[in-house]
């Protein structure tokens, strides 16, 4: 992992390619909204649809913001980015329990969203000490 003018890039040198955070945030965004539109839209599942998809979109917006913050504030928002992805993992959990939306959708979505959870938890001990 490297961070460069505010921006991180995680490196693989396996593949020798390089990810842009903001981006695969974007598209996690992007992935979560089209994985609800698979799920039924029943009354039941209104109060948890609403909250998933409030923490899904907040991840990348909330990220985006850090992008233009001092180290201080860097941290925090990155930290808020945290608690909103872990939040969506939990609401992805309830999901996956319910058999709700595509299972192929939903797979992938869950594990983007452990990984993202992982780079974001990274992320925020490592300017922690900032």
């Amino acid at each position: 992992m490297e961070i460069k003018s505010g921006e991180l890039i995680i490196l693989d040198t396996a593949e020798n390619y390089k990810i842009d955070l903001k981006e695969r945030l974007v598209n996690f965004t992007v992935n979560a909204i089209k994985f609800l539109e698979t799920s039924p839209c029943r009354k039941e599942y209104g109060v948890f649809r609403y909250q998933f998809s409030k923490a899904a979109t907040s991840i990348g917006a909330i990220y985006e913001k850090s992008q233009a913050s001092i180290p201080r504030e860097f941290h925090a928002r990155v930290a808020i980015s945290l608690r909103e992805s872990r939040e969506t993992r939990f609401w992805y959990k309830v999901i996956n329990k319910l058999h709700l939306g595509n299972e192929d959708t939903r797979r992938y979505v869950i594990q983007e969203s452990k990984e993202i959870t992982l780079v974001t938890r990274s992320i925020a001990s490592k300017t922690k000490q900032q």
